[in-house]
């Protein structure tokens, strides 16, 4: 058995927030415990089965949508593991909760990381599942490479040509009001500030997301960010209240969030509470921009007129909210406290969270030895074997873009190689 940690993962080719990666490589960059690293996009390597670790780790990528990520010969492989230490994280947990508390049960995981706070595993993870060990945690953290990229890129205020900016989306009402936050507050406040003579680069279309170093420079150019809590008000327990909100939009496409909220959803709001601080509000303390946030909690990290300029959700201070924002003075105390806080301190880094990831892992009872060079070598040849062309098969079913074209010129190759007729 090779002592050290096979981290499983699921990330298609096409670009994604910096986050996930980063969250990834915070592993094999701050573990004392040998690190080795499977998308599962590129297929089950061929002889991965005859490898045996004695830790496994499921990412959360592979949990963000139904069917999981996790499934085939890596859910089988994961099931047969039965001498491995296997730990999950979980991130959007608010549904396909059935499926997961399944899952967790059906592998017999050691371990898991939730963004569900202490006081409700109780009634969440504890009253569902089996597993003997559950942990609190964020997000996401602070990496060496985002403080670096941040200096990078950095922006004396004055040079900054965006005076407030903002990147949200819509999501579906069965998450609850907390959800609809992010579309809502951006909306309302380009609304009402749309006089204001300030230059607003204000968005909540999924077209007009920004991602990786676009959305660094981005938010480099922007005075002041808004923001609000990551997460959602309705945990879906059962998944039932999903597929009753989906089966009314069905049936009445034109029913609005507060007509399906009043009829039903009102009744599930805040059952399980699942907020929290996210990424964005670290990349906006390390980038130095200013924060127009909703009130809320933010894991006890941010506090207002401390880290942030705080914004009641009824818009009822919105005039008071852009005084403070005109006052420079006052953008640079909060800016410095919170980059001072979260970011120089070195509290929320991703090297602070591994080391106490690692610790769990010793007073478990497992250990970092040294790997032999001969170990290493093998398993980093098996994993590799026939990745190249594991990719290959991947690219029909990835959307990339140029997706046809590249198709198209690599079919006589894959074909040549696999003797399979690929449908586009």
């Amino acid at each position: 058995m090779i002592n050290g940690i096979l981290l499983i993962y699921r990330l298609s080719l096409i670009e994604n927030a910096p986050t996930i990666m980063e969250h990834i490589d915070a592993f094999s960059d701050y573990s004392q415990f040998k690190v080795w690293k499977v998308n599962t996009c590129f297929g089950f390597p061929k002889d991965l089965s005859k490898i045996k670790f004695k830790i496994i780790l499921l990412h959360y990528s592979l949990f963000g949508a139904a069917p999981f990520g996790l499934a085939g010969k890596f859910l089988d492989y994961v099931k047969e593991s039965n001498s491995s230490y296997k730990i999950a994280f979980f991130q959007d947990e608010y549904h396909f909760c059935p499926h997961r508390f399944h899952l967790i049960d059906q592998c017999k995981l050691d371990c898991i990381y939730t963004l569900v706070e202490p006081l409700y595993f109780k009634n969440t993870y504890e009253k569902y599942t089996k597993v003997p060990k559950i942990f609190y945690n964020l997000t996401g953290y602070v990496s060496d490479n985002l403080i670096e990229i941040a200096e990078l890129y950095f922006k004396p205020d004055k040079e900054r040509q965006i005076d407030i900016g903002y990147r949200g989306r819509q999501l579906p009402f069965y998450m609850g009001k907390g959800a609809q936050e992010k579309h809502f507050i951006g909306v309302q406040f380009r609304k009402l500030a749309s006089e204001s003579g300030l230059n607003l680069d204000i968005e909540t279309e999924e077209s007009k997301r920004i991602y990786g170093n676009k959305w660094f420079e981005f938010l480099a150019n922007c005075k002041a960010v808004l923001g609000v809590e990551a997460g959602v008000s309705i945990f879906d327990l059962k998944d039932t209240v999903r597929q009753s909100c989906e089966e009314t939009i069905t049936n009445n496409p034109r029913i609005t969030f507060n007509e399906i909220y009043n009829k039903f959803l009102h009744k599930y709001e805040n059952n399980i509470p699942y907020r929290t601080i996210s990424p964005r509000h670290f990349e906006a303390s390390a980038f130095r921009v200013c924060q127009i946030l909703f009130e809320g909690k933010y894991s006890g990290i941010l506090k207002p007129m401390v880290h942030y300029i705080p914004l009641k959700k009824d818009f009822s201070n919105f005039d008071e909210v852009i005084k403070m924002f005109n006052n420079q003075e006052l953008r640079h105390r909060l800016t410095e406290k919170a980059y001072q806080d979260l970011i120089a301190s070195g509290n929320y880094s991703y090297r602070n969270f591994i080391k106490t990831f690692d610790d769990e892992l010793m007073v478990g009872g497992l250990q970092p030895n040294n790997v032999s060079g001969d170990e290493i070598q093998y398993v980093e040849t098996t994993l590799k074997k026939g990745s190249f062309y594991r990719l290959l098969r991947s690219l029909p079913y990835r959307q990339l873009p140029f997706r046809k074209q590249v198709i198209n010129i690599l079919r006589p190759f894959i074909k040549r190689h696999f003797k399979k007729s690929i449908s586009i």
